[in-house]
């Protein structure tokens, strides 16, 4: 779950959200402690309280903060039915993997009922699997199934592993960078900050885990395509634009620049390419490859919808500009 994103989205339209949350002091100061024993297997139940605290259930909530929550719901619902599927796919995931991708699938399903437990009725209907197109084709699958993609660059997402492992890669890197754009804004309360950054960290070893797998694998099919380049346990300069960067849609805004990329104003949140170099207005002196991945780099909202609109279908009214 994008936390950080998720607060920050909320406090563009709720300001009072902070007075709402340090009102709850003791909640925070808990789901702090909780500290090294936060994994994320509890996190639904302690994100969910916090929630519903804040706000109480259903009909209280905003209508704009119903909309923050029900975007949160709607990437929740792609990276879902994503795993799901790929785990129901003949032969894709071979059985040492399966466990790690199992559960990643159930957190994602965890995030779910969170968020529809905070917005009670107000909750989007389930879109379901045919709701989304994970070969980045944007079209109506023609043969709706657990799955079935259409013709997009990645249509073999569900019958290549190397491929499966690229879009998942692509999917995990963009929630990082996502928890990042948020950060700088809760860092005005600690607590939340804290609580944040130990759910920062889970979903930080998702990556990585993703990553070393796909590395694995590519290292033995030895492939030549960008689609199956190695990838490092971590994001490495723009990580050669990821698995997929000539194709449309491209895998390069994965690890571009957001908006803004660059500001006059010291204290304004922008969002650099994933190779930037420069932190607090000092260029970092040595190796630039080793400087680029000692950061992740953060990710605006608008950015991340872009990337999560290339797998949604064009009537499903998922992810609006």
């Amino acid at each position: 779950m994008d936390l950080f994103k998720l607060i920050k989205e909320i406090e563009q339209v709720d300001p009072e959200i902070y007075d709402r949350l340090d009102s709850r002091r003791r909640v925070f100061k808990h789901f702090g402690m909780a500290g090294k024993a936060v994994t994320a297997a509890v996190l639904p139940g302690l994100v969910s309280g916090i929630f519903q605290r804040a706000y109480g259930q259903g009909t209280t909530l905003p209508a704009d903060v119903v909309a923050v929550l029900n975007l949160a719901l709607s990437l929740e619902y792609l990276e879902f039915y994503f795993y799901d599927s790929g785990l129901k796919a003949n032969n894709l995931i071979p059985s040492a993997d399966r466990p790690a991708f199992e559960k990643i699938r159930n957190d994602e399903s965890g995030h779910i009922k969170v968020l529809r437990g905070a917005l009670g009725s107000l909750a989007i209907a389930d879109p379901g699997r045919g709701a989304f197109d994970y070969s980045g084709g944007r079209n109506p699958v023609p043969l709706v199934g657990d799955t079935a993609v259409g013709n997009g660059p990645f249509k073999t997402v569900f019958t290549a592993y190397p491929i499966f492992l690229g879009v998942s890669q692509s999917f995990v890197d963009t929630g990082i960078r996502a928890y990042k754009g948020g950060a700088p804004v809760l860092m005005t309360n600690k607590d939340v900050l804290e609580a944040a950054l130990n759910i920062h960290s889970v979903e930080a070893r998702h990556s990585s885990h993703v990553r070393t797998i796909r590395r694995g694998i590519t290292n033995v099919a030895n492939p030549t395509a960008p689609m199956n380049a190695q990838p490092k346990s971590w994001v490495s300069l723009l990580d050669n634009g990821g698995p997929s960067p000539d194709t449309n849609p491209s895998t390069r805004p994965v690890y571009d620049a957001g908006t803004p990329a660059s500001s006059s104003d010291p204290l304004a949140l922008v969002y650099p390419k994933e190779d930037n170099v420069t932190h607090l207005g000092v260029t970092i002196p040595g190796n630039a490859t080793a400087a680029s991945e000692a950061f992740d780099e953060p990710l605006d909202a608008v950015s991340v919808k872009n990337i999560a609109r290339n797998f949604a279908v064009l009537t499903s009214g998922l992810f609006p500009a």
